[in-house]
């Protein structure tokens, strides 16, 4: 549920955060149109004052225009000589510079003004100090909070996919269990099977059996408990590569098959054709013929009950591949399924763990460097595995 959830929640917050950032860039911006209105005010007044011939106007005019730099919101100090505070507007406190308790306050301020901008004037007269207007003030605060809401966007972001990977780890290895248990199960089942058949006088076994025929049948079970064993050994480890026969491969594969058919997919007809003279593959016989009878066996399971037909083919092609491809005349993989189909715990069957085709994906593209995919346009579904050819360099 959270691994459905988390992107939800991080392009939630992201939404939030561009909101926020917008809104507080447009308050700027409001800001410094009203700026720029009032510096509009300011060259009136200075117009008027200069060009009206009305007695006193040129008074009013600075009068009028001392009160809208006011207006503007940026501190002003003015201070005269010997440093006494003569004049404050826009400061972040309140003051009264009549007493000495107030003039120290106001010049413990002016040493953080001064250290932004130098004052303006002749200090032997009248000296202005002066800071930021509110609006540059807000300004300076949008890289942090740029640079906030991108490390808390980035945090968020990797502690979900980390969390992902952990829940995915730990469905594949639970994943992994059941199949191994899955896979055990069923020659265990059986050399249980032999044990009681032994038990019983050779006059009431099934069909007479005799001791040789039941350790044939044990010897097939062991020999397939080892493969599995030999499998799982290899999981997890750094396997050795050698160039194969990709026809020996499917050819072994194939016999393994055949010899199930009749209680794995009855009805089912399982067709090779893998021409001769292809490339060798450099990769592992035990996984490489565990990842392709991992998707054979998923189209057996398409197959159940209905019968069909399982293609299996290959051919060389541009780039230096060669393509195998697995193709069954069954319904299809459901289109919920189709981009997820590879991951761990996915299965379209009710009782299937979901493992198969994941580890057939970790096979070929982890360990042998190469591609499966599900192919789209076509009846039923079809896999194609693509191995890079081996380039022998002596």
């Amino acid at each position: 549920m959270l691994r459905t959830k988390w992107p939800v929640a991080l392009a939630t917050l992201f939404v939030l955060l561009l909101g926020w950032y917008l809104l507080y860039t447009q308050r700027i911006v409001q800001a410094l149109q009203r700026d720029a209105e009032l510096l509009t005010r300011i060259y009136v007044e200075v117009q008027e004052g200069v060009t009206s011939m009305e007695p006193g106007r040129a008074d009013d005019a600075l009068f009028n225009l001392q009160g809208i730099i006011l207006e503007s919101g940026v501190p002003m100090v003015q201070s005269g000589p010997g440093d006494t505070i003569l004049y404050v507007a826009n400061l972040p406190f309140e003051v009264d510079l009549s007493t000495r308790l107030g003039q120290a306050r106001v010049r413990d301020y002016l040493e953080s003004l001064d250290a932004r901008r130098p004052p303006i004037g002749n200090p032997d007269l009248v000296h202005m100090h002066f800071g930021d207007s509110p609006e540059v003030q807000r300004l300076a605060w949008i890289p942090l909070l740029q640079a906030g809401g991108m490390l808390l966007t980035v945090f968020v972001g990797l502690t979900m996919v980390r969390y992902q990977r952990r829940a995915e780890s730990e469905r594949a290895w639970t994943s992994m269990a059941r199949e191994l248990a899955h896979q055990l199960g069923t020659p265990l089942s059986s050399l249980q099977g032999w044990l009681e058949v032994l038990r019983l006088p050779i006059g009431e076994r099934p069909g007479s059996l005799a001791e040789s025929e039941v350790a044939d049948a044990i010897g097939e079970d062991l020999e397939r408990l080892e493969r599995i064993s030999h499998r799982f050994e290899l999981i997890g480890r750094e396997p050795e590569l050698e160039p194969l026969s990709l026809r020996s491969v499917i050819r072994d594969l194939e016999r393994y098959m055949v010899a199930r058919l009749p209680r794995l997919g009855r009805g089912v007809e399982l067709v090779v054709d893998i021409p001769e003279g292809l490339p060798l593959v450099l990769g592992n016989r035990v996984l490489l013929i565990w990842a392709v009878e991992n998707v054979v066996k998923n189209a057996l399971d398409a197959l159940a009950g209905r019968g069909g037909k399982i293609t299996i083919y290959a051919r060389v092609v541009v780039g230096g591949w060669v393509s195998l491809r697995i193709r069954d005349t069954g319904p299809g993989v459901p289109p919920e399924l189709r981009d997820k189909l590879f991951e761990p715990g996915v299965s379209s069957k009710s009782g299937g763990w979901g493992v198969g085709l994941a580890l057939s994906r970790r096979i070929v593209e982890g360990v042998h460097d190469g591609r499966i995919e599900l192919l789209d346009g076509v009846d039923g579904a079809a896999f194609q595995i693509r191995l890079p050819a081996y380039e022998d360099d002596n």
